[in-house]
């Protein structure tokens, strides 16, 4: 098995995850798309339950985009109809497991219902410390790089800071995910070459790793086969192979 080859020493703090591949998943099976998410739920407990038992402390999934709002209205109704009911369904799982519940994303847009049951979860789980799963719910890099400018722009215009402080120490801590550390490694299911708008200030260090596993059938071994491939690279930074030596 794979997992007995990890080198628990060298594992990412942080792991970051773009779920891909339902809706094709489902159409192989001649299924609607969201039968492809509902099976990708359980692609997502066993990647939870996996990096917690490893050693992991953060992991983010992209769950819904803010592009994902232009779908067809039918798909968005049943996401969020299993959003609510995954949340619920899952809160004791992630009790078990010590998995505090976060989320990043412009919360404001989600339905009401599921707006009340991801802030239920996070309140329940708060007291968790074995690892953070981070929603990435009605999210973009975009929108969150946006907002942390004018943020920036309001607190300089009411001279709180001058523009020589404006650094990336600044923006970091102005961004939605500046609670965490940024990822070191970010995986992609389904096959697809993109990073879709996730993370785009937060991964511009992260070792990225794409799969043609669609995420439904996304499991503990195609997670460790990840990792794996990541403490196989040698991270430089910019610096060469000998002044890491």
């Amino acid at each position: 098995m794979s997992k007995e080859k990890i080198d628990p020493k060298r594992l990412p703090k942080h792991i970051a995850i773009i779920m891909d591949g339902n809706g094709r998943w489902a159409k192989e099976k001649g299924k609607f798309r969201i039968f492809g998410h509902q099976n990708g739920v359980k692609a997502v407990r066993e990647v939870s339950e996996g990096c917690a038992e490893l050693g992991v402390e953060c992991l983010t999934l992209y769950a819904f985009s803010t592009e994902n709002w232009n779908r067809p209205k039918i798909e968005v109704n049943a996401l969020m109809t299993l959003l609510v009911k995954t949340i619920k369904g899952e809160t004791a799982t992630l009790m078990k497991n010590g998995i505090k519940l976060d989320a990043i994303g412009d919360r404001n847009t989600l339905p009401k219902d599921c707006r009340r049951e991801l802030e239920e979860a996070i309140e329940t789980t708060k007291g968790n410390s074995k690892m953070t799963l981070i929603l990435a719910l009605s999210y973009s890099a975009k929108w969150d790089i946006v907002n942390a400018a004018r943020t920036i722009a309001q607190m300089a215009a009411n001279g709180e800071i001058t523009i020589d402080e404006v650094n990336e120490e600044l923006i970091d801590k102005t961004l939605t995910t500046h609670k965490y550390p940024h990822p070191e490694l970010m995986i992609r299911t389904s096959g697809e070459l993109r990073i879709s708008n996730f993370l785009l200030w937060e991964i511009a260090y992260s070792e990225l790793y794409f799969t043609t596993v669609l995420w439904p059938d996304f499991r503990k071994e195609h997670l460790y086969e990840a990792i794996l491939d990541y403490q196989s690279r040698e991270r430089r930074f910019g610096k060469t192979s000998e002044q890491l030596a």
